[in-house]
């Protein structure tokens, strides 16, 4: 195993970097925007320009790849990443925020997108799927480490927006340095939305779902933890938990779900998460071990519930058509995590800031009786002509078209 990880190390290790950069400045700007007392419908429109930039970078960087080629593409996107979060310290602003963050999730897709193209490139088939895990654990450690920084200093001041544009810039030293011959072009992304809804009506909208679900816990759950007085450093902790909780549940819930009609599995998932946003919404400000464990389950169905989905999609897809609907899955999460800080937003300025959870509630409801309601209008497809359930990171904001061709059941749809 270790002969397969050394060639990829420093492609790894710009990963963590940025990712570890990327969950810093996640949970920084709203804990920061709740302490400058910003209305949460603020700090939705800050989570809005970022998901919509981050989508567009996956439609663009490609192009702009096949005009400059990728080193000098990462490298620009490297140091606008870095740029963005200083320019956020420099000018405490809404307004300002949504532009600077709107650059930084161009630039982030851009970086992430390059990277994995590396890794495809430089990965065999035959070790796919090993390296996907590892590429998987990578993410999720500096995704958590970087929210673990919170506590490092005081968010009232410019150290840890600068902390998070060292790491973003240090993530091209390992690439730089790379050996590596410049990969293949970048995917172009190219999406059917009636094909894409026709092929599956319940991933179609399960994704766009779960899209809104974490747009808006990503953007608005350190508000809500500030405002109702919880330390910084249990904010980090707190929003760790989420992730180590994607983690854990996705084993079980995938190997479910591979032995039986997978919208079962998908409809517990759906009735968990509304079972944990409605004690949630009950139990704020009781004891703080409660709530982490009902955040663990929280984190733990919301980014199994997007790889539920996908497989679900691609169970009623041809053998090669699995690149096509993950990614037009992709842009389909990503308007409904455009939505999500926005709406969550209004309606907590609205009743309050237990309206974070009600709406999460809301949307955990919906989905759950219109998967009910799939369940009778469409026959299961038999288990031995399902598509196996693959794990994916535990923030599917993170994901890109470059990601999907990681995974090794593109592999296998090629074949």
């Amino acid at each position: 195993m270790i002969q397969h990880v050394v060639p990829i190390a420093g492609l790894l290790a710009s990963t963590y970097l940025l990712l570890a950069g990327n969950g810093l400045v996640s949970v920084l700007l709203p804990v920061r925007a709740s302490i400058e007392d910003w209305s949460a419908i603020a700090v939705g429109w800050v989570g809005f320009g970022y998901a919509l930039s981050f989508t567009a970078g996956c439609l663009i960087v490609p192009r702009m790849v096949l005009r400059v080629g990728h080193v000098r593409v990462y490298a620009v996107m490297a140091a606008l990443s870095a740029i963005s979060v200083l320019l956020c310290a420099l000018f405490v602003h809404p307004l300002t925020w949504v532009l600077f963050r709107g650059i930084g999730g161009f630039a982030l897709a851009g970086c992430y997108m390059i990277v994995e193209s590396w890794l495809n490139e430089r990965t065999a088939n035959e070790i796919r799927g090993q390296v996907f895990s590892i590429y998987m654990v990578v993410s999720m450690v500096g995704m958590s480490s970087g929210q673990l920084l919170l506590s490092a200093d005081d968010p009232t001041k410019a150290v840890l927006f600068m902390v998070a544009a060292l790491l973003f810039t240090a993530a091209v030293i390992p690439t730089g340095l790379s050996n590596a011959t410049s990969p293949r072009p970048l995917s172009q992304v190219s999406v059917d939305m009636r094909s894409l809804f026709r092929n599956s009506p319940l991933a179609f909208v399960g994704t766009t779902t779960v899209g809104f679900i974490i747009g808006a816990f990503m953007f608005q759950m350190p508000v809500f933890f500030e405002q109702n007085g919880v330390a910084e450093s249990r904010i980090a902790t707190l929003m760790a938990l989420a992730m180590i909780g994607g983690m854990i549940f996705q084993f079980p819930l995938g190997r479910m779900s591979d032995r039986m009609d997978r919208r079962y599995v998908i409809l517990l998932a759906a009735a968990l998460g509304l079972i944990s946003c409605v004690l949630l919404t009950l139990l704020a400000g009781g004891s703080l071990v409660v709530f982490a464990a009902l955040i663990l389950l929280l984190g733990g169905v919301m980014a199994p519930l997007y790889s539920l989905l996908v497989a679900h999609a691609n169970d009623h897809a041809g053998s090669d058509e699995f690149v096509e609907i993950a990614s037009g899955l992709l842009i389909v999460y990503g308007a409904g995590s455009m939505a999500g800080p926005v709406v969550s937003g209004l309606i907590m300025d609205a009743v309050g800031i237990n309206g974070f959870f009600i709406t999460l509630a809301a949307c955990y409801f919906g989905f759950a009786a219109f998967t009910a309601w799939r369940m009778f209008r469409r026959e299961a497809v038999p288990p031995e002509e399902t598509t196996d359930f693959a794990y994916t990171p535990p923030v599917p904001s993170t994901h890109t078209p470059e990601m999907i061709q990681l995974d090794p059941r593109a592999e296998e749809a090629a074949e």
